[in-house]
Parts: structure tokens; sequence; C-alpha cells
């Protein structure tokens, strides 16, 4: 019996201070991104004919782990089928975050665009059991339009 309340103890603690963190987390995400606004990023290959010379190749890398109660919550909910909102938000802070950091790179450089835009996923772990976090790379060519 004492096992059982252990574990549901630990589950509560972890639900909690999960979700204060990913709180936290997005909070940043928001901030930084309404900091680095002013660089526009598209996927277009084709380059306007107005920038200055030198295109920059930048890219912006994260790894996220998965906590234990995403991974209690996304089997729970295999079980009986329908979205996965757990890992939803893993890969969305994972996307987002890459590409604040490809904007920042491309800030330390006077870059105020970045062309051809491009993700790439990894899923972190041997097998799909053991999935264990997202790894998300955004890149792209940084130019200084006039």
């Amino acid at each position: 019996m004492g096992g059982i309340v252990s574990f549901i103890i630990l589950m509560l603690i972890g639900f909690f201070f999960g979700r204060a963190n990913e709180a936290r987390h997005f909070n940043r995400l928001q901030r930084e991104e309404a900091e680095l606004s002013y660089i526009t990023t598209v996927n277009l290959k084709k380059l306007p004919k107005d920038l200055e010379p030198g295109g920059v190749v930048v890219s912006g890398n994260v790894v996220i782990a998965v906590d234990y109660f995403k991974k209690i919550a996304a089997a729970l909910r295999m079980i009986i089928g329908g979205r996965l909102k757990s890992y939803e938000s893993l890969l969305e802070r994972a996307r987002r975050e890459a590409i604040i950091r490809m904007k920042k790179q491309a800030q330390a450089m006077g870059a105020n665009a970045i062309y051809n835009v491009r993700l790439e996923f990894s899923a972190i772990g041997s097998q799909p059991q053991a999935f264990g976090g997202v790894e998300l790379l955004a890149y792209g060519t940084a130019v200084k339009l006039k």
C-alpha cells in the first residue's frame, strides 16, 4: 500500500513541477521570439536581389528530454488512441528553441533575414519504447538585406 501512495505522490510532484518548468520555458521562448522578431525567416530558396554580398549558413540545435510523466501520459493515450498532446508540446518547444538559437547566431553576424530555413528532427532513443527526447536542428542562410 505504501508503494502505491509513494508512486502517486511522486507522480503528482512530477506533474506539477514539470508543468511549472514547461510554462517557464514557454514564457522565456515568447520573450526571446519577441526580441528577435526583426529577423525575417523564410523557407524560400531564391535570395532577393537587394542584399549585401555574402550569405552565411547559420544553425540552431536543441535536444529536449521527455519527463516520466509525459511518457506515462503518452502510454495511456496510446491505449485508447488520440493526439499525444504531451509530445506535441515537446516538439513545439524544441522547434521554437532551435529557431531562436539560429536567429541568435544570425544576429551575432549582423544579419536581418534568414533564407532557405529548414528543420531536421530526430528522436532520441534506440527503440520506440525507449523514446527519451527529441533533437531538432534549424538551419538556413543568413543575409543582410539593404
